[in-house]
């Protein structure tokens, strides 16, 4: 799989990162549909006290860092990172009333460059890393996140920087290697099925929109599962998006370079919303205690409570793990 998305996608070692002009942004940062997960646990959990450091390194429309924030007064300086220049407006927003807050226009891979260049040394004491897309960026980014409409078929998270998008994917790659994504980075039962189906569509005509890939899809699964309470597309879309944004490594990378600089006391937490992800973190954190570098402080991932996940869906897959730096 690796080598595949390698051939496919090779990535820059060198990513640049600057702080956001807000001229860059069209969103309406008051838009924001997200509601951010776990907020008690993640509080609880990072345990941070008045003039601690926080990095939130998928930072969004800021709901986490803003929690934090209020539970202590004021009194915390927040750094936040986030691929999205969208994701970035909406934070500024969010964030405004707070004095001590630097947003960053950038990746979490490159997490140890930034801290560098923001002289960060070993002082943060709490860090998070909230994986996965927003309910911003599903509902209104049209970058083709969302099967239930017609968006064009894009699926990057920073526009502009991936060198493939999902149109490439289901327009120009073989069958074969569609199968394997499918497969590899969603886990899908149909994936041979569902990779045939769009090489058969796309001799009819080229497929165009997210919608139009949802219903190839949809109609390339059997019948029993194509009206399920999770919609039939939802692993292949997974896929494409990891495949496109290089997701997991770029979480592997991340997590080494928040690690380097966390206090010692102070602690990274992760919420994770697919197995893949979650396997990474779980093995990346044991891997950390047994070299004597920190403690994990959840056995098992903390989940939404019954009343989370009636009034927030997304919840539902959260899991939350979390680590302490010796």
């Amino acid at each position: 799989m690796k080598e595949l998305i390698e051939k496919k996608n090779t990535q820059s070692e060198s990513r640049s990162f600057s702080v956001l002009s807000t001229e860059k942004c069209v969103v309406n940062p008051t838009t924001t549909v997200h509601k951010s997960v776990l907020l008690k646990e993640i509080i609880e959990g990072l345990s941070l006290k008045p003039g601690d450091t926080y990095l939130d390194c998928t930072i969004n429309a800021g709901g986490h860092a803003k929690a934090l924030a209020q539970t202590l007064e004021g009194n915390l300086r927040i750094i936040g990172f986030d691929q999205d220049s969208e994701g970035i407006a909406r934070a500024k927003h969010t964030l405004k009333n707070f004095k001590d807050v630097t947003l960053v226009e950038a990746n979490f891979r490159t997490a140890d460059t930034v801290l560098q260049g923001l002289s960060i040394g070993t002082k943060l004491n709490g860090a998070l890393f909230d994986l996965g897309l927003s309910s911003d960026q599903l509902e209104t980014s049209q970058r083709g996140f969302s099967f239930k409409e017609h968006e064009p078929l894009s699926m990057t998270m920073s526009p502009g920087t991936a060198l493939f998008t999902a149109s490439h994917i289901a327009n120009e790659w073989e069958a074969d290697s569609i199968a394997s994504i499918i497969k590899g980075y969603g886990e899908e039962r149909y994936a041979r099925n569902i990779a045939r189906a769009i090489v058969k569509a796309r001799e009819v005509s080229p497929i165009r929109t997210s919608l139009e890939l949802a219903s190839i899809i949809k109609a390339a699964v059997p019948a029993k599962d194509r009206y399920k309470k999770i919609h039939p597309a939802t692993k292949t879309f997974q896929a494409f998006r990891i495949a496109i944004n290089d997701e997991l490594e770029s979480l592997r990378e991340g997590l080494d370079g928040v690690w380097k600089h966390i206090t010692p006391g102070g602690r990274l937490a992760v919420v994770s919303f697919h197995s893949l992800e979650d396997r990474i973190v779980k093995h990346w954190m044991l891997g950390e205690a047994k070299i004597g570098a920190g403690r994990v402080l959840t056995k098992r991932p903390l989940i939404g409570s019954e009343v989370e996940i009636k009034e927030n869906p997304r919840a539902r897959s959260a899991k939350l793990r979390l680590i302490e730096k010796y």
